[in-house]
This record gives structure tokens, C-alpha cells and sequence, in this order.
């Protein structure tokens, strides 16, 4: 039988204590991996190892496949009508919501975000998101089409069968259930495989969605290597489609490995380098706030951050000048301290990336502002990083950096700024700070990003699709637009009295 891992919360923002199941959760059970791997699960905070969860092989990835196959196939899929599932889905709502606090702790254990932003921030997104998609599970309609009066015609909104879904560390609940929700609307069964990083709340996910009354099968959680679990996934045959969040060079792996089977559908949302545009007019203090939390939030881990900061030429000196206290600002440590507000970055490998960045850009000849040195004697800590005098060739400006380092950039006028802004590989985010609406809208279609923020940083709405253009990938979360990425459309042809 596989352990499980106990852990007691004692601090002033939650007490209690967690059991999650540290097997491979298969056809309605925790398991051990066939060969017995497993991995370790680091607390960030500290550096020290907390537990140990099963790590699937290519083995256990073709089991779960089978299993959410057969569960496809007796009783999900077309078996269960629209609106059972979409009954389902508000129940396993209402757990989670019920086990906010104690979800919410472990994805500060396990990931190092603070426990505040994580209850008030990621949870409800997740139930939010979780309910959503309940109310679309019986309302994803295909068409009737008029053609001549001796045949009906109409389309037909038919699930994929088993999906994979691997998703990354930044975010592990909550981007998850982006994926989840419109899967399981839609009828599809689930092949989840968290980070190796940060699984410990999908596990205890896979729990809730058991109590919630789903089938054995139609939900199963492997955690994993991305070279071993992500890779069978991304080969197996009978998976219909993947959708992957992470980095762009792990996307084009997906994406190859998928034309070399069974053509199997992707998609994909990948890295990001998005620009932060503050013209003359905007509410300083209001712009300033929002780009701070848009890099700095999270340390930075977040796809989508305003990590290239653009501010006209007016008032870049007293931008800089505030964006430095700002960044200054942000108190690093425990997140079960109730005045912290930045967690540490998740690893040693992401510690190292992120120092190695900031070096270059100090070899490359940009100014350091403020920060950029490691923090603390324990843990993965980072002090935000501010550099300007950069060039749009430095490391810094074109690669995505992944934790708390902005560049800042003058501008004169707003055709330069677009020219810069869109000076990039990759498309996923936008923000704009203006006054003048219609220079707001102007600029904000200009910009190659899959979303525009005006007059805020990136903050998601689960109503609305998220994805990127160009390196930074296709197809959409959120919104009814995840639905086309989970339903494949079947056109039916009926002969009303047409002989030949």
C-alpha cells in the first residue's frame, strides 16, 4: 500500500493537520509506481525535504490510460449526460471549498507561496473555475445547418475520450483546474500529471473528486518526471489530446512527439515576456502598484509577469525612482507569516537560473538598480531585481527569466513603444497605463499578445480564454473557448427523401 504523508499545521493563519495519500492515484485508488520510484518534495522555504511521492513510468502511465479508457467508455463520455457532470463539478466545488484551508497550506508547504495570496487568490479561482464550467457541462451545443430542403443537417459536440494534462509548478491547483474543468464538462476522461515539483495538492484533489461521486477512471493523477511521465504521455496512442503548460522548449517536444504518433491534438500555453507600457498620463501610483505586483508577485513565477517595463520618457526618472521603493517594499519569508508577501522561488535548480540571470545582465552592462541578491540563510530566496540602461539585445530583455527581475526601458511616442513591445518571440500578455481610452484600445490591438490588461497587470478571469500567439503557443484556458479544445465536432448528414 502506498504511504501516506501527515503533516501538522501550527502557525497563526492555520492549524490543523493534512494527510495526503503519496501514491499514483489509478482507477479510483492510490498505488505504488511498478518499479517503486519515487520522488522527493522539497518546502522551498527551508530547502529541507518534507516527503517522498510515487513517480509513474511509462508503465503506469499506459494503466491509467487504460483505465480512464474503459471509464470513457461504461460510464462517462456520452454514458453521462451533460447535466450529471456538471452536477459533479459544483459538488467537487463545494469540497474544495470546504477544504480551502487546508488546500490552500499545502500549496504554501509545497510550492512556498505565501498562505494568504494562496486562499484568497488561487483557491477561489479554482472553485470559480470548478462551478463555471459545471454550468456549461450541459450547454456545449453543435448546430443544425440549412443546406436544400431534401436533407437536415447538424453538428454534433462529441467529447475526445482520455486527455493528458500536465501542469506546471507555479500554479498547481489552480491551472489545473483550468484544464479539468472544461475536460470533465465535455466528457472527457483524465491523465493529470502534476510537477514533480509541487504535487501534493492534486493528490489530495484526486480525493475530493472520489468523495465528489465521479467514476473510477475518469480521474487519475500521476505525478512524474517531465522526461518519463510527460514524455509517455505525450506518445501514448490512445490519448486524444494533451494541453500543456510550461516552457516553450518543453511545447515543441509535446508538439513533436505528438506529429510522430497518433496525431494526437495539443495545445499549448508556454513562456512569455510581456510588456508593461506606462505612457505620460497614467495614475502613477496606480501603474506603479499594478507593474509591481505584475513582476514581483509570486517572485516572479508567473507566465505571464510584466517582466519588460516600458514608461515614457516624462516621467520615467520619477517612475524609477517610486518602482525601486516599491520593489524594495516586498517582505520576504515564512508564508504562514501574515505580513509576508513574497515566497521564496520553488527550487535550487529555479535559484540558480534566476542568479544566473541576473549576473548577465550586470556582465552585459545593464544597471542594477536595487536587489538581485540571494536572501536569507535557508531557502530559495531572491530580492527583487530592477535594471535599466538595458539594451534589446541582453539576455535579460529577451529571454523569459522566471522570477523577480524587470527591466525598465524609456520611451518617446507610441509607435516606438509598440515596435519594442512587440520586439519579441513570444505573445502571451500585455498590459497598457493610460488615461486616454482611445489610445488605451489602439495600443492594446497593436500588441502581438494572446490578452491585453488596461490600466492593470495580468490578472486572469475564468470567464475569459487565456493563451498565446506566437512562441508562447495556441489554444485556450478558461472561458467557452476551452471548450473547442475538449470537444471534436461531428458533422451528420440525414437524406429526407433524396433517391438516386
Amino acid at each position: 500500500m502506498p504511504a501516506a504523508f501527515t503533516h501538522q499545521f501550527d502557525n497563526a493563519l492555520f492549524k490543523g493537520t493534512t494527510t495526503v495519500n503519496t501514491g499514483l492515484f489509478i482507477n479510483g485508488q492510490f498505488v505504488d509506481s511498478v518499479d517503486g520510484a519515487t520522488i522527493d518534495v522539497f518546502d522551498p522555504t527551508t530547502g529541507k525535504v518534507v516527503t517522498k511521492v510515487a513517480a509513474a513510468s511509462a508503465k503506469d502511465i499506459d494503466a491509467a490510460v487504460k483505465a480512464a479508457k474503459t471509464a470513457y467508455k461504461t460510464s462517462w463520455g456520452l454514458k453521462t449526460p451533460g447535466f450529471e457532470r456538471g452536477r459533479l463539478l459544483g459538488k467537487l466545488a463545494d469540497l474544495v471549498e470546504k477544504n480551502i484551508d487546508e488546500l490552500s497550506a499545502l500549496e504554501a508547504l509545497d510550492g512556498g507561496k505565501p498562505f494568504l495570496h494562496a486562499k484568497t487568490m488561487d483557491l477561489p479561482g479554482v472553485i470559480a473555475c470548478l462551478r463555471y464550467y459545471a454550468g456549461w457541462a450541459d450547454k456545449n451545443f453543435g448546430k443544425t445547418i440549412e443546406t436544400t430542403e431534401a436533407k437536415f443537417a447538424y453538428t454534433r459536440h462529441e467529447p475526445i475520450g482520455v486527455c493528458g494534462l500536465i501542469v506546471p509548478w507555479n500554479f498547481p491547483l489552480l491551472i489545473a483546474t483550468w484544464k479539468i474543468g472544461p475536460a470533465l464538462a465535455c466528457g472527457n476522461t483524465i491523465i493529470l500529471k502534476p510537477s514533480e515539483v509541487t504535487p501534493l495538492t492534486a493528490l489530495r484533489f484526486a480525493e475530493l473528486v472520489t468523495e465528489a461521486g465521479f467514476p473510477a477512471g475518469v480521474f487519475n493523477v500521476l505525478p512524474g518526471l517531465g522526461s518519463v511521465a510527460g514524455q509517455a504521455i505525450s506518445e501514448h496512442q490512445e490519448i486524444g489530446k494533451v494541453s500543456f503548460t510550461g516552457s516553450t522548449v518543453v511545447g515543441r517536444k509535446i508538439m513533436e512527439t505528438a506529429a510522430k504518433t497518433n496525431l494526437k491534438r495539443v495545445t499549448l500555453e508556454l513562456g512569455g515576456k510581456s510588456p508593461t507600457i506606462i505612457f505620460d498620463d497614467a495614475d502613477l501610483e496606480q501603474a506603479i502598484k499594478w507593474a509591481a505586483g505584475g513582476i514581483f508577485m509570486h517572485s516572479g513565477q508567473v507566465c505571464a509577469a510584466g517582466s519588460r517595463i516600458f514608461v515614457q520618457e516624462g516621467i520615467y526618472d520619477k517612475f524609477v525612482e517610486i518602482f525601486k521603493g516599491a520593489a524594495q517594499s516586498f517582505k520576504r519569508g515564512d508564508g504562514f507569516d501574515p505580513s509576508v508577501n513574497q515566497g521564496p522561488l520553488v527550487s535550487q535548480t529555479q535559484l540558480e537560473r534566476v542568479l544566473g540571470y541576473i549576473e548577465a545582465g550586470k556582465r552585459e552592462g545593464a544597471t542594477l538598480q536595487v536587489g538581485g541578491a540571494r536572501s536569507g540563510a535557508e531557502g530559495y530566496f531572491v530580492e527583487p531585481a530592477i535594471f535599466t540602461d538595458v539594451k534589446p539585445d541582453m539576455k535579460i530583455v529577451r529571454e523569459e527569466i522566471f522570477g523577480p527581475v524587470a527591466v525598465i526601458v524609456k520611451f518617446k511616442t507610441e509607435e516606438e513603444v509598440i515596435a519594442l513591445a512587440n520586439d519579441t518571440v513570444y505573445g502571451l500578455s500585455s498590459n497598457v497605463f493610460t488615461q486616454n481610452i482611445n489610445r488605451a484600445l489602439r495600443v492594446a490591438h497593436s500588441l502581438e499578445a494572446g490578452s491585453a490588461y488596461i490600466n492593470q497587470a495580468a490578472v486572469p478571469d475564468f470567464q475569459v480564454s487565456f493563451g498565446g500567439v506566437k512562441q508562447s503557443g495556441f489554444g485556450k484556458d478558461m472561458g467557452e473557448y476551452a471548450l473547442e479544445s475538449y470537444t471534436q465536432v461531428k458533422a451528420v448528414h440525414v437524406n429526407l427523401g433524396q433517391n438516386l
